[in-house]
């Protein structure tokens, strides 16, 4: 790959710029000439109030803001290999997209500027390297990159190492910010548009966590019906089976997985609604977010609630009665072992060789008090616990 020095005015950089308000990003700079966010490049994240107003500012305190990178796509077209969020920023700014303050706090757009300050940032001088070479060079470059801001998170990546129709329509759909159908989809995923949440569920649910595979498989596709269907479905079921207003604790879960295990059983959504308001109202539920699976799962699985246990004073009283008890009739300290018939009939089991359980199992409306906890032996225990 080969790599030249060349240096760029913020003015020639910004003549003819285009940012999309609706995808988030900068298309177009230099008079057209210029690429700003190519179908590898992530979309703009730095329109936080805080990392594009550290650009403006490293400028006009004449400050370096970094080296930029060009790749060379034809004789007189460019497109930013890096460098897409500090040249957007500069862009946004020159065309009254966002403000700075000044020394006074107050806010200024470029042109409420003194001119002084308005030439001192389009006659600022960029450093940029102008690259050639083949994709595959470009790409692996691109993939190692880290100079400036915020790193590439791995969907980020992915989305430039398998760049094309694919990627583009994928993100059209699901890195939009401004898709009407986020607000839903936030309900159940963590993260944001802009950094690839929706669309790394999306492929992760579709693929089963093979995303590479799947995106190297797909990158030539010219639709995009599969992954959004599937997407789709998932999010419905979700909804509807859950029939009620989104939990907090909803965000996040692992639907691509439960919808896979559980799609197929019917529910009653009422039924499900008042589980899980039971659920919720239990003081010894610890782990609200295992709720949704528990009750998908037929609420077998207690585990998924990490129902609260017994603390060590109820643990130690009731080892002390139980014990004292057991030396009076001569017989094993554990129930299980004390009707027993082999040679831990007669045991007096110490403290730590034993678990505290309920009498009656929490899942049957037994409760985590003295009255009803039993120590028994961990064998016994983990066997009881099995059945």
């Amino acid at each position: 790959m080969k790599a030249t020095l060349k240096e760029y005015k913020v003015k020639e950089i910004c003549e003819g710029f285009v940012y999309n308000e609706l995808e988030g990003k900068g298309l177009f700079g230099l008079n057209g000439k210029l690429t700003i966010q190519p179908e590898y490049q992530r979309n703009y994240i730095y329109a936080d109030g805080k990392k594009d107003v550290a650009v403006i500012e490293s400028i006009l305190k004449g400050y370096p803001i970094g080296l930029i990178y060009f790749n060379k796509v034809e004789k007189d077209n460019l497109e930013v290999l890096d460098g897409q969020q500090r040249i957007t920023s500069i862009g946004r700014f020159v065309t009254h997209k966002f403000a700075i303050k000044d020394e006074n706090g107050m806010p200024q757009n470029f042109d409420s500027l003194s001119l002084e300050k308005q030439k001192q940032i389009t006659e600022t001088t960029l450093l940029i390297y102008e690259c050639e070479g083949e994709e595959d060079e470009i790409k692996e470059w691109f993939n190692t990159i880290n100079i400036v801001g915020v790193p590439l998170n791995e969907q980020e990546r992915l989305n430039a190492i398998y760049s094309g129709e694919f990627v583009t329509l994928a993100k059209e759909e699901f890195s939009n910010s401004q898709n009407s159908n986020t607000q839903k989809w936030e309900a159940y995923i963590k993260g944001s548009a802009n950094r690839q949440a929706f669309l790394e569920k999306a492929l992760e649910w579709v693929s089963k966590k093979e995303v590479g595979d799947y995106m190297s498989k797909h990158r030539r596709d010219k639709n995009i019906k599969e992954l959004k269907n599937y997407f789709n479905a998932v999010i419905e079921w979700a909804s509807k089976t859950f029939d009620f207003p989104p939990l907090s604790e909803m965000k996040g879960l692992e639907w691509g997985r439960l919808y896979e295990k559980y799609h197929n059983k019917g529910y009653n959504s009422e039924k499900i609604s008042e589980a899980v308001n039971k659920l919720y109202a239990d003081p010894y539920v610890r782990n609200k977010k295992g709720v949704f699976e528990y009750i998908l799962g037929e609420e077998e699985d207690a585990k998924l609630l990490n129902v609260r246990v017994f603390d060590e004073v109820i643990k130690r009283a009731v080892y002390a009665e139980q014990t004292t008890e057991a030396k009076k009739k001569e017989i094993s300290n554990c129930s299980f072992c004390a009707i027993g018939h082999d040679s831990n009939k007669n045991k007096i089991w110490k403290i730590d060789e034993m678990d505290a359980d309920h009498v009656s199992a929490w899942s049957k409306g037994g409760k985590t008090d003295m009255g009803n906890c039993e120590m028994l032996c961990k064998t016994h225990n983990r066997a009881k616990g099995n059945r």
